[in-house]
Order: structure tokens, then sequence, then C-alpha cells
């Protein structure tokens, strides 16, 4: 968050309640960061099994809905640092998942496409993926599943700096 975006947030709210007042368990920030980070780490047997880190395993998913996709592109989905994503793409690439390809139109852009090993390791990680996904939602209606979405792509519109 900007300087000013802090100044605007103030000038809205005269005070903002402390995060001691709030509490860590009512804190959005706080409750998304643990649950990411319980979803990364009951996953992470399962992509070290098939040689895979978080960058890498985002990146297969990422291209498996977006093939072909630019670098910059890829790295704002994949929500990965662009230096950590050329190590993952290196690695990548090297173990025959993906490969690169100059763009038509600007050739000092490069697209990345997923390979049939790429797509094969990432349709063997697929159900670990979904059943935690599954599991993350139990108890939860279709309804406050499809609420909770959209309120996070409202949030994500709220604090993006890219268009996608």
């Amino acid at each position: 968050m900007s300087e000013t975006d802090g100044q605007d947030l103030m000038e809205e709210n005269t005070r903002v309640p402390r995060l001691g007042e709030i509490g860590l368990e009512n804190f959005p920030p706080y409750l998304m960061n643990r649950i990411m980070g319980r979803y990364n780490a009951v996953l992470r047997d399962e992509m070290a099994h098939l040689g895979l880190t978080t960058p890498k395993m985002r990146t297969l998913a990422v291209l498996s809905v977006i093939d072909g996709i630019l670098i910059r592109e890829l790295a704002i989905y994949a929500v990965v640092e662009t230096s950590t994503l050329s190590r993952a793409l290196d690695a990548l690439e090297r173990d025959g998942m993906v490969r690169r390809v100059s763009d038509k139109e600007d050739s000092r852009a490069v697209r990345i496409h997923l390979t049939e090993k790429g797509r094969e390791t990432h349709e063997m990680l697929w159900p670990h993926l979904a059943g935690v996904y599954r599991q993350m939602f139990k108890g939860i209606s279709d309804a406050e599943q499809r609420a909770f979405v959209a309120t996070l792509q409202t949030i994500l519109k709220n604090v993006r700096k890219h268009p996608i």
C-alpha cells in the first residue's frame, strides 16, 4: 500500500482499529496467509515427489489453463517474483515440462508453452490439488462458495497493480 492509499484510508475512517483490537483471527490478510501456508504445506510432499516446488507447480497450473502466455504475464498469474520464475522455468525446461518460444509479434518477448510431459505432471498433481480444495470448502454451501469467490475477486480488483 502506498502512502497515498494509507492517507485515503485514514481520511475515510477517522480511527482505524489496531491489530490487537481486531485480533489475528478477524484479520483477513492473516487468515489468507495461514490458509495458503497450510495449502502449500499439505501439497509439499506430493510436489516434491514429482520434482516440483511451489513456483513450478503454480507455473504448470497456470499453463494448464493459459498455454503460450508471455513470461511477464505468467509471473503475475503464478504470483511469483520474476527472478524466482526464471529459475523455475529453467528447471522446468531442463526437465522437459515447458518450452520457450519467441513471440511472433515481438522478438524480444518469450511465450511459455506446456509440453506433454508438463501436462502429464500437472495431471498427476491435480487430484491432490482438487482434494485440498474440497477439504478447504468442506461444510460450505455452493452459494457461500460463490459469494466468497466473488468477494475475493472484488478484493483482488481493489489491490491489484496489473489489469490481469
